[in-house]
């Protein structure tokens, strides 16, 4: 449960420190004081978009930060924790959670001390805390959130993930057949024109490699009388003139030298650089003489490599590639003409494993369809009770379970189509809830749906954010007392207007607003005693308020317990 919320410079609230406690605690004070942005900041923190203008004036950045205890409710939020290795080992039952919003857009968040995403805050938040807005009930008129409302419900999930799973591997098969098909529709022609460029290719045999190893040997063949010629005359040069050559000039200088050392230490180095010289020159006249020995011009060899390298080019140019990318087209072709060739075989595989994906899917979502039925029963039964709870005592809930087309394709969710029908009145017919006419009749049904459907949730902490507005007198006590049902086990926050409601919390927390030197501020204090029955008097009789108003709402307060 949410234990501490600290806001710092967001909107109106310059410096907040709120402790919460378990079951039910009311959020109340005039319009205006602040109450939903204690929720909008709560939001904040819980990863909704930042904006630079929630920052309070006059301030460079708004902090918002909080410590959740993570019961034995919040298991998937430990879980998660846990997973991401972001549980504090020495405190694995608390989890603190910062969030830093900058005018610049570059704000930060924080799990355990840890930087995070605001993708990471929301994955999280959707374990630690359910918020329900006034205008919820607009959004659970959509079918796709009633469905989800339903499955949540039944704890559809494991079921919900085989049907998933199921559909994506049917879609998957179908777009592999599809796009083989489309592969074979142009006809033997393509196959034709395929086979006969893989034959072309084939009799080439270009090798991986072989280019550049053609092109070394065709240079060397094509200047062979070059590098005979001026070889030979190097070698001359070095080795085998019979005067001067370099190395008798080296051989002579080096004797000289060694005996200039004798007499002066200061040749030896010089003597040693000239006789390595010599062996060098030496070293190389044998490996000239090597490379003219194994070079052989060979007009017919060159030929045969120039008619090669001609074949190549022709062969490149006619398939528009460079040379050195035949060896990988003739790879590509090959497995392209593979796939088409095998193309009937592989769809008719395909189909098969498709058929059996389909019927696996019919099997899990036909379970899926029985399951829901059982919830629906289930759930319709317990929105009806808290519907004639509150001011429609004739009134009816059911969740419709309308069935897809028998032959259709696997779908996502299954083979339902759910839809939330109300009939308000006696003799009234059950109609959609998105065309209930009143829109208090709306408001109030939707309430009883969020209240069911929070008391089937495992999340710990739930947020009612003015959601008993448009109801009063007796049906605001009735909601109230579910309200205050709602938070045994677990932790239910709730802003409220209505004096019936904030009545039954184990905890009332008054909101109000301050101006001081031109500025507005934001303060929040717990009430106890004759503060809340002053807080109360206040919601029950406005500005006037009399010694009956305030006998009244201590009355209520007893009488609440």
């Amino acid at each position: 449960m949410l234990n501490q919320l600290e806001i710092r410079n967001f909107a109106i609230i310059d410096d907040l420190s709120l402790e919460l406690e378990t079951g039910l605690s009311a959020l109340t004070g005039e319009t205006g004081a602040g109450k939903s942005i204690l929720l909008d900041a709560l939001g904040l923190l819980l990863g909704d978009r930042a904006e630079s203008d929630s920052i309070r004036s006059g301030s460079d950045k708004a902090e918002i930060s909080a410590a959740f205890h993570l019961g034995d409710i919040a298991t998937a939020a430990s879980d998660w924790l846990r997973e991401y290795e972001l549980l504090d080992g020495d405190h694995a039952d608390t989890c603190l959670i910062r969030r830093v919003v900058t005018r610049d857009g570059r704000g930060r968040a924080f799990i355990n001390g840890s930087a995070v995403s605001t993708r990471d805050l929301r994955e999280l938040g959707e374990f630690l805390v359910d918020i329900h807005g006034q205008h919820e009930h607009q959004s659970l008129t959509k079918r796709e959130l009633q469905r989800q409302l339903l499955d949540d419900y039944g704890q559809h999930a494991t079921l919900c993930s085989k049907v998933m799973e199921l559909a994506r591997e049917y879609q998957r098969l179908d777009a592999s057949i599809e796009t083989l098909a489309q592969k074979g529709s142009d006809g033997g022609m393509r196959v034709d024109f395929i086979r006969f460029q893989v034959q072309e290719l084939e009799a080439l045999a270009l090798q991986a490699g072989e280019l550049d190893q053609l092109d070394v040997e065709h240079k060397r063949l094509s200047n062979a009388g070059r590098l005979i010629e001026q070889g030979q005359q190097t070698l001359q040069l070095l080795y085998e003139r019979e005067q001067a050559a370099v190395y008798d000039l080296l051989g002579q200088a080096s004797h000289t030298l060694s005996e200039l050392a004798n007499v002066d230490a200061h040749y030896s180095e010089a003597a040693e650089l000239v006789a390595a010289a010599q062996i060098q020159v030496q070293e190389a006249a044998d490996v000239l003489r090597r490379a003219l020995d194994g070079l052989d011009p060979d007009p017919a060899r060159l030929q045969q490599l120039e008619q090669r390298l001609a074949d190549i080019h022709t062969i490149a140019r006619k398939h528009r590639l460079a040379p050195a990318e035949l060896v990988l087209h003739l790879d590509n072709l090959r497995e392209e003409l593979r796939m088409l060739e095998g193309a009937t075989a592989e769809i008719g595989e395909l189909t098969r494993q498709r058929e059996t994906t389909a019927e696996n899917w019919r099997k899990s979502a036909t379970s899926l369809s029985q399951a829901r039925a059982r919830s629906a029963k289930k759930l319709s039964a317990a929105i009806t009770q808290v519907m004639r709870t509150l001011g429609m005592p004739q009134g009816e809930f059911r969740v419709a379970l309308q069935p897809l087309e028998a032959d259709s394709k696997p779908r996502m969710h299954g083979l339902d189509q759910i839809e939330f029908l109300v009939s308000a009145n006696p003799g009234q017919e059950a109609r959609p809830l998105a065309k209930v006419a009143s829109g208090g009749e709306l408001s109030r049904i939707s309430l009883a749906i969020q209240v069911i459907a929070a008391n089937a949730t495992h999340v710990p902490t739930l947020v009612f954010d003015e959601v008993d507005a448009g109801i009063g007198g007796g049906v605001a006590e009735i909601v109230g007392r579910q309200l205050r049902v709602l938070g045994t086990g677990r932790q239910v926050l709730c802003v409220t207007h209505l004096p019936q409601v904030a009545v039954q919390a184990q905890q009332q927390l008054q909101v109000r607003k301050e101006v001081k030197g031109g500025q507005t501020y934001t303060r929040i204090r717990p009430l106890a005693g004759k503060e809340r029955v002053e807080e109360l008097a206040r919601m029950l009789g406005g500005v006037d308020i009399t010694a009956q108003t305030r006998a009244h709402a201590k009355d209520m307060l007893e009488r609440a317990g």
